[in-house]
Order: structure tokens, then C-alpha cells, then sequence
């Protein structure tokens, strides 16, 4: 493939996942809002001094998720979506550290979000979403990986946690 050819690839690789990311997340804060009417309906919410602490985590989560997209793209030449997953085999950026911080991002930002609004009830969402998301990657994700990417993967996960990074603390 030439450089002219690449460029573009990662140009087209880099709108789709814009596509998908504005998607993604118009339908998770959607679903986050909607739930948010059990909060008033039983007029439980979270303390107040968590719309602070709930806007940095936003914003950390954001980041962390952008990351994890740009490098999908830069480095995997691919999107996020399973549907149009990278092409090559990504243990850069975030990835090095855990094997899954894009969800790590998205969780962020839910929770976050949570606590900016108050809502135990978006908080609920979020821990139920982590379920589901470790389900996914424990039982599907993982086993997509390891027949796509065979020992590269493998080692990969015997190096990396799949959610917490471990503290190197030599």
C-alpha cells in the first residue's frame, strides 16, 4: 500500500469513527437521561458536592477515550466499533497499561455523569453497564482476540491487566 493510499485509509478510518463516537455517545447520554427519572420519581439523590468531582471525572474519562480512539486510528488503522474494528493489533497509548481503557473512558464518563447530575440512578446504569461490558469482553472480546491475533495476543494479556494497571513501583 502506498503512503498516499495510507493517508486516506486513515482518513476514512478517522471519519467513520467520528461517526460512530457522535452516535455512541448521543445514545449512552440518552439512555443515561432517561433513566435519570427514577431519581425524582423517588426523590433519593446523591450528596451535593459530587457535581465537581463528577465533571473532572467526565473530563478524565473523555480523555482517556479519546486517546484510545486516536490510537485505534493512527495505530490500528480502524475504528472502535466491532463492526469496523482496527485492522492491526494495538498495545499502544492506554493500552499498555490495561487492556481495556476505552471502556475504562466510557465508564468514566457514565459515572461521572452520574455524579454532575446527582443520579443514583445513572450510577446504577453504570455499574450495571460494567457488567455487561466485562461479560462482553470476558466471554466474547477476549476469545475474538486471541483466534485473530493468536501469541501476539496471548502475551499481551499475560503483560497487561484487563482493567486495573499495576503500579510499578521499582
Amino acid at each position: 500500500m502506498s503512503k498516499r493510499e495510507s493517508t486516506v485509509n486513515t482518513i476514512f478510518a478517522a471519519l467513520r469513527t467520528l461517526i460512530y463516537v457522535t452516535v455512541f455517545l448521543t445514545l449512552w447520554g440518552w439512555i443515561a437521561l432517561r433513566v435519570r427519572v427514577f431519581d425524582s420519581s423517588f426523590g433519593i439523590w446523591l450528596p451535593a458536592g459530587t457535581r465537581i468531582p463528577g465533571l473532572l471525572l467526565m473530563v478524565l474519562g473523555a480523555i482517556v477515550g479519546l486517546t484510545c480512539v486516536g490510537t485505534f486510528v493512527a495505530r490500528g488503522r480502524g475504528t472502535p466499533a466491532p463492526f469496523d474494528a482496527p485492522r492491526a493489533f494495538v498495545a499502544a497509548g492506554p493500552y499498555r497499561y490495561v487492556r481495556n481503557p476505552m471502556y475504562i473512558g466510557g465508564l468514566a464518563l457514565l459515572a461521572g455523569l452520574a455524579f454532575y447530575e446527582r443520579s443514583p440512578s445513572i450510577l446504577l446504569l453504570s455499574l450495571v453497564v460494567f457488567l455487561i461490558v466485562h461479560l462482553l469482553v470476558f466471554f466474547y472480546e477476549e476469545p475474538q482476540l486471541k483466534a485473530r491475533f493468536g501469541v501476539t495476543y496471548a502475551d499481551y494479556c499475560r503483560a497487561v491487566p484487563r482493567w486495573i494497571p499495576r503500579l510499578n513501583l521499582r
